[in-house]
């Protein structure tokens, strides 16, 4: 475990919570699921520092093809929205041109915000079960489906979509984005979509008009807050120690 002790956070502190996973990880065999583990992991490493943030202070819990990243909340907070996005459809973009299509690595995608603690068998509260619903969400599954020049789907909780996105904080405008329903388990909740493209409406209509998005310029950073967790991230209390999925 690297960056800062657990016992330095002590009780539920506000977090910028990031969800996201690979596509199509399963059927992979076992080389290539450890392909994808390695270069994923370099990957958002090179995304948070193109983008001037410290991927390595930031708690994190991993996956195997995904993982559930906890940072403090701070003024930085529109830059995990924007500027880290950004830089993770770059690095993909890039990853993905020297590959054939059956070894594209594609993201979904999912952020939020709320009160985090670092439990006794890993991270507990609604924020982090909330991120992880949003990351199951059917509009991103659609969204890479129906859209296979896509290397990423984006999806924000409304809270942080208005904080960031409505606010006027990042260099999105709010019409790249569209406002769906998620339904998961007990969670029901709205969101907004985004891809390197506009979904269309229906979400349908691939042939639709999509504006490419522009790409956000990096920043110099002040750091943020990572601890390296190993475990399974569903249910309410997320744990250390359990095996990966």
């Amino acid at each position: 475990m690297t960056g800062e002790a657990v016992t330095d956070w002590s009780g539920f502190r506000p977090c910028t919570c990031i969800a996201l996973d690979a596509e199509g990880y399963g059927p992979n065999n076992d080389r290539r699921q450890s392909e994808i583990q390695h270069d994923l992991r370099r990957l958002l490493t090179r995304a948070a520092s193109g983008a001037g943030l410290d991927r390595s202070r930031w708690k994190v819990q991993q996956q195997g093809d995904g993982e559930v990243a906890l940072i403090p909340q701070d003024e930085n907070e529109p830059r995990y929205v924007d500027d880290l996005v950004r830089h993770m459809v770059s690095e993909l973009r890039i990853y993905n041109e020297e590959r054939r299509d059956i070894h594209r690595m594609r993201l979904r995608v999912a952020l939020h915000h709320g009160p985090v603690e670092l439990a006794d068998n890993g991270f507990a509260g609604g924020a982090v079960v909330a991120v992880c619903r949003l990351l199951a969400a059917d509009p991103l599954y659609e969204a890479l489906r129906t859209l296979p020049d896509i290397d990423l789907a984006l999806l924000l909780s409304d809270d942080l979509f208005q904080a960031t996105v409505g606010a006027g904080h990042t260099t999105y405008e709010p019409t790249m984005f569209r406002r769906v329903s998620v339904r998961k388990k007990e969670f029901t909740a709205p969101a907004w979509l985004w891809t390197p493209r506009t979904v269309p409406a229906s979400g349908r209509d691939t042939a639709a008009l999509r504006s490419e998005s522009g790409r956000a310029e990096a920043h110099a950073a002040s750091p943020t807050v990572v601890n390296h967790i190993h475990g399974d991230v569903r249910g309410s209390v997320f744990g250390f120690g359990s095996p990966l999925a």
